[in-house]
């Protein structure tokens, strides 16, 4: 069970571990006899204050074990640093009961910079405490049971915690549904997922099976799911609030294991495809705490769902399959699938009319190249909404970076036999050349933006502040963001 997160403006008498807060102005012998811990045991682990150092002074007399907990230059200390070394401090306190996170008195500023700390102080909190351990006999300690956040604010500061604590919830939901095995979670079982989070937070949702799917001519979810035992679903999600000011449509890819098709991958190259729906989880996640951000816009979410397997009718290469806007796609590879199913997305997505859409997929391998495992690709055909993405991606702390979609490259997708061929003639810009493809598909003038999440919806670099091996669920907050800040950016013809 994942700890009760609250607010309280003084430190409690009776938790068992209290997190102190050091910064490298404090870190020498006086500044931290003043914070009340012993220099010359904290000299002797090096601690200093850097960011990221965490040192343990064992209790005395049967009180609170102390953690030092370094964060770097003083005037460096903001929400993301605030947010890792909750992170860090949660995730190292697994057989402790109960921890209280000072965190938020470091913090000097406006009260929106006060609620926004407390906000990510909730979520490290909250992602820290993450471990899926659905499928371990012995899952092994589990965590501290509560997690107080202690500093100066009124109601305005509890309701960033709850609010916190919230979307830290939503995010390891998307964490769990992609380390969960490709096996258990099918397409029927994903769509369920998002059936129940629509009936929990009482939103909009209808769910197409094979028959419905066919019959609105989603022919690249069609094709994908060609060599599959299981059956493709197609789920929409609505949140509508009071008199909305403008529609934000969210899509996400959903392949829930990812062998290539007959362009079949190697062994190495699947034993990490069940997070091949990192973007679908994302849009799920989103929804599921969409109610605690209470944006002021309407959001419609689009979630295709299949499994890329490599049964005896599966697309051959060489296959023309024809998309929901009547688009025509030779398909040369078939582990290039994800664009054929959110082509169909992106086109439904348009047809609906919103201000402006946004799709997140682990599209392509390129991007990790480019970008590694921490920074997500962006791209889209509208400078100011793909901005209005950026803006709200590093308010939420995770990390993008703008590439190109430029004109000329777009005739490497020209066929000789279709409309479009799913991957580029040429090996350079791969996740240029997919961002191109899905461009063919969102509706003229509607402002779009898409993150290729590949890399960073997976870590494999060890247990790190909010990070640990497996689902990211990398894309929750950026949405959460974008839909509370929402701008309906101008259309253009």
């Amino acid at each position: 069970m994942p700890p009760v997160i609250s607010h309280t403006r003084d430190l409690p008498d009776d938790v068992e571990l209290v997190a102190v807060p050091v910064t490298v102005e404090q870190g020498e012998a006086e500044g931290l006899e003043v914070l009340g811990l012993p220099a010359a045991a904290l000299a002797a682990q090096g601690f200093v204050g850097k960011a990221d150092q965490l040192a343990v002074v064992p209790s005395v007399d049967g009180g609170a074990t102390l953690v030092a907990v370094g964060l770097g230059p003083a005037d460096q200390v903001g929400p993301d640093r605030l947010r890792r070394a909750a992170a860090q401090v949660v995730r190292g306190a697994r057989r402790v009961g109960s921890v209280a996170l000072p965190l938020l008195d470091v913090v000097e500023g406006t009260a929106s910079e006060k609620a926004a700390a407390a906000r990510a102080v909730a979520e490290g909190a909250g992602l820290g405490a993450y471990r899926y351990t659905e499928l371990r006999s012995d899952p092994g300690p589990s965590g501290p049971e509560s997690v107080v956040v202690v500093g100066r604010g009124g109601a305005r500061v509890a309701a960033a915690v709850e609010e916190g604590a919230r979307i830290a919830e939503a995010q390891n939901l998307a964490r769990e549904l992609v380390n969960t095995p490709g096996g258990t979670l099918t397409p029927a079982a994903l769509a369920e997922v998002a059936v129940d989070v629509a009936h929990r937070e009482d939103l909009g949702v209808t769910v197409l099976g094979p028959a419905e799917i066919a019959e609105r001519g989603l022919g690249g979810l069609l094709g994908v799911n060609r060599g599959s035992l299981q059956e493709p679903r197609f789920v929409e999600l609505v949140y509508e609030p009071a008199n909305p000011r403008g529609t934000l449509a969210l899509v996400g890819k959903g392949i829930t294991f990812d062998s290539g098709g007959l362009s079949i991958k190697t062994g190495e190259g699947m034993m990490t495809m069940k997070m091949d729906m990192g973007g679908a989880a994302a849009v799920i996640g989103f929804f599921s705490a969409v109610r605690a951000v209470s944006p002021r816009c309407r959001v419609l979410g689009y979630v295709p769902m299949t499994d890329n397997m490599s049964g005896g009718d599966a697309t051959r290469p060489g296959d023309v399959l024809t998309i929901r806007n009547g688009t025509t796609v030779e398909v040369l590879n078939t582990d290039a699938e994800g664009r054929l199913i959110l082509a169909d997305a992106l086109s439904i997505a348009s047809e609906a009319e919103p201000d402006a859409i946004v799709d997140l997929a682990t599209l392509t391998g390129a991007v990790e190249i480019a970008l590694g495992s921490r920074i997500a690709g962006l791209l889209g055909n509208d400078d100011g909404w793909r901005d209005q993405v950026a803006d709200a991606a590093a308010r939420a702390g995770e990390r993008v970076w703008s590439l190109p979609l430029p004109a000329d490259y777009r005739p490497y997708l020209d066929s000789d036999v279709a409309d479009l061929r799913n991957i580029s003639k040429g090996r350079g810009a791969g996740t240029i050349t997919a961002g191109l493809f899905l461009k063919e598909f969102v509706g003229e003038g509607i402002p779009w933006a898409h993150l290729d999440i590949a890399g960073t919806a997976w870590w494999t670099e060890g247990e790190q502040a909010e990070f640990s091996v497996g689902g990211t669920g990398f894309g929750v907050r950026t949405l959460l963001e974008l839909a509370r800040g929402f701008t309906r950016p101008k259309r253009t013809r």
